[in-house]
């Protein structure tokens, strides 16, 4: 294993402004072969974890990210003085949720699957960067389609959409719920 490797990546996923993938580390050190990045990943991350710091690095939108541990959120955004993440809308969560279980989707299919329109929910999340168009489907009209975004990952603490709950899932906690 390269000498410093660990100490390298820490400073690569430190300075890095998006969540750093294996993928962009590999092409930053062309000479150190991927299961020896991934390694030092592990080893970083195992560290981080098991110190009583306030900071660790976390996986998220399929790359590493430094954090702060939650416990010292309320005064890290205090200092900050960074509001809380904007609630979103029953409406524009619902939007949000078409897309994300039926992406790629046209407005026309979220407004059939919610049963109302969408266009302003659409608006909202695009402005957010919580979705984007990703190109036209070849219909009729040539509807615009719709894709969640590395934002979204982010956003909702998961690292890809396969992290999403499936529909027996959200079922089950549904069903909790209203016990």
């Amino acid at each position: 294993m390269m000498e410093n490797l660990r100490e390298i990546i820490e400073a690569l996923i430190f300075i890095s402004v998006e969540p750093l993938t294996t993928a962009k580390m590999k092409e930053v050190l062309t000479d150190v072969p991927e299961p020896d990045i991934e390694q030092a990943v592990r080893e970083l991350v195992t560290r981080y974890e098991s110190s009583n710091g306030a900071i660790r690095i976390i996986q998220t939108a399929g790359g590493y990210v430094f954090s702060t541990r939650p416990v010292y959120d309320p005064y890290v955004r205090r200092l900050l003085q960074i509001e809380r993440k904007k609630k979103l809308s029953v409406q524009a969560l619902e939007t949000l949720s078409a897309v994300a279980y039926h992406q790629p989707v046209t407005q026309a299919e979220i407004s059939a699957i919610r049963g109302v329109d969408s266009t302003y929910s659409l608006h909202t999340l695009l402005e957010n960067k919580l979705i984007k168009i990703v190109g036209r489907k070849e219909a009729p009209g040539r509807p615009l389609v719709y894709r969640t975004t590395e934002k979204f990952l982010t956003y909702f603490g998961l690292n890809s959409i396969e992290d999403l709950p499936s529909e027996e899932e959200l079922k089950k906690l549904m069903e909790e719920e209203n016990t």
